[in-house]
């Protein structure tokens, strides 16, 4: 796609006036698209959320499930839902929307089709947060985990973006992306260190580390909510500059774009994000960077339409691999993290290997 077209199919709102009936076309098949992919997305994710609510070491009923919050009556089955099985899955629907719209935004200002809050280093920058207050603080608490992850997530995006802005050519996306690959090998480095030599900080922040929704409570949801709110509101209210920054600085400068201002509000709702989430379940990797291109292949690259599909299967993502978890290793489970990165991968290779990633 030409940059003249992206132009037309993207910044219709940054002031050009060359409006035509093949532009207005476009958009209509655009909001069509958009709107019965949302709708589909809304619906997985109901499914989902009741799969989440049904399915584990207890199967439970449709009826069931529906009785915990209509009719209580204090039976097993209904404290096991309201519970155990509740907090998880409103973490699970806050964790994926997080992650897949930091993803959204990190790809869009950094016109980097790899970037991710994992792969740019800060998940690891907020699990080296965690695991430093835990080893020299002896913090124990998730509440508190909180703004640890917050401040390790911060440094770790302002350390990636220094290093990668060293040299006459400033942060390319390729330098980005070595600048993060190189911060997640010393974070990773310092918190294979202390687990391997500190038995109580493995033991506290183990589960943790592996990403996992088990034992949390709507508390540790409830901590972490305004700031997620914060981020998607801010998320959403970007969209048509992300539209604009994604055809290149240049560009949406001579749009009327303040490059700097929208680079530095994105990077606040990224850390927001992306911190909050690792803080809520820990890192829990892929959800940023396949959920993005996944939508994009069915969307188109228009950010008003791919950030609210892709805040709606990052859960469907999350709360799948949750319960897949439960199943195949019952009656034990397997952390969420490591099943959205067994399932992450391959998905995100057929993507490449069927040429149907599509452009930024």
């Amino acid at each position: 796609m030409s940059l003249a077209g992206r132009s037309d199919g993207l910044a219709d709102g940054a002031g050009d006036d060359c409006g035509s009936g093949a532009r207005s076309g476009h958009a209509r098949r655009g909001a069509i698209v958009g709107s019965a992919v949302f709708l589909a997305g809304v619906v997985a994710l109901a499914i989902a959320g009741l799969l989440s609510l049904r399915i584990g070491s207890v199967s439970l009923t449709t009826g069931e499930v529906l009785g915990a919050f209509t009719d209580f009556d204090g039976s097993n089955a209904h404290l096991i839902v309201r519970s155990l099985r509740l907090p998880r899955t409103v973490i699970g629907i806050g964790v994926g929307a997080a992650l897949a719209a930091a993803g959204v935004v990190m790809q869009a200002i950094t016109r980097n089709a790899l970037a991710s809050p994992s792969v740019l280093g800060i998940n690891s920058g907020a699990a080296f947060g965690v695991v430093t207050a835990v080893f020299v603080l002896g913090v124990s608490s998730p509440s508190v985990y909180l703004w640890f992850a917050f401040a390790g997530a911060l440094g770790a995006a302002a350390l990636v973006y220094l290093v990668g802005s060293v040299g006459a050519s400033g942060p390319t996306p390729v330098k980005l992306v070595l600048a993060g690959a190189v911060v997640t090998a010393l974070l990773s480095a310092w918190i294979s260190t202390v687990l391997i030599f500190d038995q109580r900080s493995l033991d506290e922040v183990r589960s943790w580390l592996a990403g996992s929704l088990a034992g949390r409570d709507l508390a540790t949801f409830g901590h972490v909510a305004p700031f997620l709110a914060v981020g998607l509101v801010v998320a959403f209210a970007l969209a048509r500059s992300l539209n604009t920054i994604s055809l290149g600085e240049d560009v949406a400068a001579n749009l009327g774009q303040n490059v700097a201002v929208v680079r530095g509000a994105s990077t606040v709702v990224v850390v927001l994000l992306a911190g909050a989430a690792v803080a809520a379940a820990g890192p829990v990797g892929f959800v940023g960077l396949a959920v993005p291109h996944a939508v994009r292949t069915v969307v188109g690259p228009d950010h008003r339409w791919l950030l609210p599909v892709s805040v709606v299967g990052g859960p469907v993502l999350v709360l799948g691999a949750d319960v897949l978890g439960r199943v195949v290793a019952r009656p034990s489970e397997v952390q969420v993290g490591i099943v959205t990165a067994i399932i992450g991968a391959p998905v995100l290779i057929h993507l490449v290997r069927g040429r149907q990633l599509s452009p930024l």
